[in-house]
C-alpha cells in the first residue's frame, strides 16, 4: 500500500507539475558562477546578467550530462534585431543559432553521450545589432573548465574583422536583413586564433575607418577604440583585463585614398596609443584583403612608411603583412566564410614565423 501511494505521488509530480520536471533534468547555473569563462569586452556591472556587445565575444563551459541549454537576453534593439550565435560542441562542427525574443531559453545541444564536454558560445553578429545579456545555463553538472589558454591575441578591424557578409549558409546576399550573413566566429581572427591555440579579442565595427569612416559612420577608431562597446556606448573598457601577446590592425578600407600625410600621422598616433595600452604586445598591421588593387597598392605604401617612421622613433616591436591576393567572394564584395579561411592560412603562416610559435 505504501509503495502504491509513492508511485502515485510521483506520477502527479510529474504529471501536475511540470516544473518539478524541468528540474529533474538539469540545474541552473547563473552567470556570476565562477566555472564560465569571458573572453572579450564584457560589462559585468551586473554580475548576474554581464552584457556584451561586440563580435566575437565568446563563453566557455564545460559540464557533465548528455544536454545543455542557454537562458540569455537579448537588448533587440530597435525592437526588431536579433542577434545570431555560433554555438561548437566538444570537436564537433560549429552551427548557428539565433535569438527570437528579448528573453531566450536556447538548448545548445542534447542526447549527447554521457560523460564531460565542452561548449563555446560566440556572439557572431556586432555591436550595432545590440547587446546579448547572459543569465546563466542548464545542464546537469557544470564542471572546473581548462586552464585558459596562455597566447593571447587581438584583431582591430572594420566590416572584414567583424566577419560581416561571409556567410550565406542560410540567407544569401541580398535577402533578409544587412546582419544575416555575420559569422565571427568563422572571421579570419577567430580562425587564426584557433589555429594558434589562443584566446581571441576582436575589436572591430562595420564601417569604421583610421581617420574617414563611411556609410554616414561619425565615429572613428581612435576615438572608440577605450569602450566596451565601441558602436556607441560610453563605458570604459579597463586595458588591464587582457593584454594580448600580438595585436594586428587592419584598417584603411574605409578610408579609402587619403592624403598621405594625414593618414600615416593618424596611423602613427594610433599605434602609440596601442603601445601605451599594451607596453609588451608585437603590433601587426595589415593590409585590407578586400581592397581593389588600386587601394591595395595606396594602403601597403601608407603602411610601410608607417613602420619606417616608427622605427625611427625606437618602435621597433612592430611588424606588417599584405595579404597575396582579394578576397571578394561573400555580400557586396565582402570575404565569404571560405576567404575567410584562407585569409587566416596566409596570417597564421606569418605568425607562426615572427612570433616564433
Amino acid at each position: 500500500m505504501r509503495r502504491f501511494h509513492f508511485y502515485t505521488l510521483l506520477l502527479w509530480l510529474f504529471a501536475v507539475n511540470p516544473c518539478f520536471a524541468a528540474k529533474t533534468k538539469g540545474i541552473f547555473y547563473p552567470a556570476n558562477d565562477s566555472n564560465i569563462q569571458y573572453f572579450g569586452r564584457v560589462d559585468f556591472s551586473n554580475p548576474l546578467k554581464p552584457k556584451f556587445w561586440a563580435s566575437g565575444v565568446y563563453v566557455k563551459i564545460k559540464f557533465s550530462g548528455s544536454f545543455c541549454e542557454l537562458q540569455i537576453n537579448d537588448e533587440m534593439i530597435y525592437g526588431s534585431v536579433n542577434n545570431y550565435l555560433e554555438v561548437q560542441v566538444d570537436q564537433q562542427l560549429p552551427y548557428r543559432t539565433q535569438t527570437t525574443g528579448k528573453d531566450n531559453k536556447i538548448v545548445l545541444a542534447k542526447n549527447l553521450p554521457d560523460g564531460e564536454h565542452t561548449i563555446v558560445v560566440c556572439k557572431n553578429t556586432e555591436a550595432e545589432n545590440g547587446y546579448l545579456e547572459l543569465v546563466g545555463f542548464v545542464c546537469e553538472k557544470l564542471l572546473a573548465p581548462p586552464a585558459k589558454q596562455k597566447r593571447r591575441l587581438e584583431f582591430i578591424g572594420d566590416s572584414i574583422t567583424c566577419g560581416a557578409a561571409s556567410d550565406e549558409s542560410e540567407i544569401p546576399c541580398d535577402k533578409g536583413k544587412w546582419h544575416d550573413q555575420h559569422n565571427a566566429y568563422l572571421a579570419y581572427g577567430p580562425t587564426t586564433a584557433r589555429a594558434l591555440a589562443a584566446q581571441w579579442q576582436l575589436s572591430s565595427v562595420s564601417g569604421i575607418g583610421l581617420m574617414h569612416s563611411c556609410c554616414e559612420k561619425t565615429i572613428l577608431m581612435p576615438q572608440v577604440f577605450d569602450k566596451i562597446n565601441m558602436a556607441k556606448d560610453s563605458l570604459l573598457w579597463e586595458f588591464n583585463r587582457y593584454q594580448p601577446d600580438l595585436v594586428s590592425v587592419c584598417l584603411g578600407q574605409n578610408d579609402g585614398i587619403q592624403d598621405s600625410v594625414k593618414f600615416t600621422a593618424a596611423y602613427v598616433k594610433f599605434v602609440k596609443t596601442l603601445r601605451g595600452h599594451y607596453p609588451m604586445a608585437k603590433i601587426v598591421l595589415l593590409s585590407s584583403p578586400m581592397a581593389s588593387p588600386g587601394l591595395n597598392k595606396t594602403l601597403q605604401k601608407y603602411i610601410s612608411a608607417v613602420i619606417a617612421y616608427l622605427s625611427t622613433q625606437g618602435e621597433e616591436n612592430t611588424g606588417y603583412y599584405f595579404f597575396s591576393k582579394s578576397y571578394n567572394d561573400g555580400c557586396g564584395g565582402h570575404p565569404s566564410v571560405n576567404n575567410h579561411q584562407a585569409i587566416a592560412a596566409e596570417l597564421t603562416a606569418y605568425l607562426k614565423k615572427t612570433m616564433k610559435w
